[in-house]
């Protein structure tokens, strides 16, 4: 009867035999030194939980100590941060600066296992899964009693640098996809905000320039608009998907979480989406109603339900930039009526919204323009997607 060898399923060439194995607290320490901000008046970066991104290992700010009240953890260069309250948010950091920070968040240093190799230890499953064998239900905490007497497998020193150093270069691939998209939505978030107050204009092919622009009410250019259909919609998937309010972002459908409509029931082919429909968000809270997404066919088929309308225009991808601008979005909250958790905007109200538009050769010249930076940052997301899968296979089979 053979036994299974413990080793990893991916490994480097130059390395054998099996890894060696010992209880977490032996592999690794967590620190356990204070400070109080009340009594010590050192003014030190501070990182709260609110700082530390979801599952990507990238800072998105500090504070300073002088500004908080309780007792935090000190940390210094090169040790690795765990958020331990809610565990499933997967939140850790490799400090590059001393500091101090939450003391919702564990400060660890190796023992068995180098630093940078802690750093992708804690990204894997196994050591999710644990984290998430948590104390309390409303406000889970990792238990670091229990997850310290869990067995661990690990590699020597020399293959642990290895393992670190080949997915670090892969963090550094997301890091820049993560950068270069970030950069196109601000440029993109610029360069609208310069077109619609005029700022940038277009011009004919021959070089001459368009007309002005001409503020319009709504209801003067909106060429049909109606209210999708009544569906009773459930989570069992059938063949005809329900595109509700909470699938509408600003300038985008996110079809992540689905609801069909109930299978057996009548479904009305007018209800059925088609590419280029503009959908305007009729109901929602407060902040969100209001809200205005083009259909790209992210589906090959499709409905809408009654708290969402249909609305044409002679330039839909136009429009859908024109209403996510700045003052259309502002417009369009100004007429948003009812309470913070329940809100609508009525036809009559909508149909009244001003707005200053171009010439239609115009809109096709800023539909377009702005469509290819959205190509770009479509592109860029899934390359981003593609190597997070990458990284998280790695994890998989490079740990045993």
């Amino acid at each position: 009867m053979s036994t299974k060898m413990n080793v990893p399923q991916l490994r480097f060439r130059e390395f054998s035999g099996e890894w060696q194995k010992s209880e977490l607290n032996d592999l690794i320490e967590q620190s356990s030194k204070k400070f109080n901000p009340k009594i010590n008046n050192e003014n030190k970066k501070c990182i709260e939980l609110e700082h530390l991104s979801q599952g990507t290992g990238e800072l998105l700010g500090f504070t300073y100590s002088k500004e908080q009240e309780s007792t935090k953890n000190v940390f210094a260069v090169n040790q690795v941060l765990f958020g331990k309250l809610r565990p499933y948010l997967k939140k850790f950091l490799k400090t590059d600066f001393d500091g101090v920070c939450s003391s919702e968040i564990w400060v660890l240093n190796g023992k068995k296992v180098i630093n940078n190799y802690l750093f992708q230890l804690v990204q894997t499953n196994k050591f999710n899964q644990i984290a998430n064998i948590s104390s309390g239900s409303k406000m889970p905490r990792s238990d670091w009693k229990y997850m310290a007497e869990i067995p661990f497998s690990f590699p020597s020193k020399p293959e642990q640098q290895k393992i670190a150093s080949f997915l670090s270069s892969v963090d550094s691939k997301i890091e820049q996809l993560s950068k270069k998209k970030r950069l196109l939505e601000a440029y993109k978030k610029g360069v609208m905000q310069k077109i619609f107050s005029q700022e940038i204009r277009f011009k004919k092919d021959d070089g001459s320039e368009y007309g002005e622009w001409v503020e319009r009410k709504l209801g003067e250019f909106i060429i049909t608009y109606r209210l999708g259909g009544n569906y009773t919609n459930t989570e069992v998937k059938s063949n005809h998907p329900l595109i509700k309010m909470g699938n509408i972002n600003r300038g985008k459908i996110n079809i992540n979480k689905l609801e069909y409509i109930k299978k057996g029931e009548p479904v009305e082919q007018i209800d059925r989406i088609k590419y280029g429909d503009l959908f305007f968000n009729t109901r929602n809270t407060l902040d969100l109603v209001g809200k205005v997404s083009i259909w790209l066919n992210e589906l090959p088929e499709a409905y809408y339900n009654s708290n969402l309308m249909s609305i044409k225009f002679e330039n839909n991808f136009f429009m859908n930039y024109r209403l996510n601008s700045y003052d259309g979005i502002k417009s369009l909250r100004s007429i948003a009526t009812g309470t913070t958790s329940v809100a609508a905007i009525y036809t009559k109200d909508l149909l009244k919204i001003k707005l200053s538009l171009p010439s239609l050769n115009e809109q096709d010249k800023i539909a377009n323009f702005l469509t290819s930076i959205d190509t770009k940052i479509a592109q860029v997301n899934t390359q981003l997607n593609a190597t997070k899968q990458f990284k998280k296979a790695l994890l998989q089979k490079m740990f045993v």
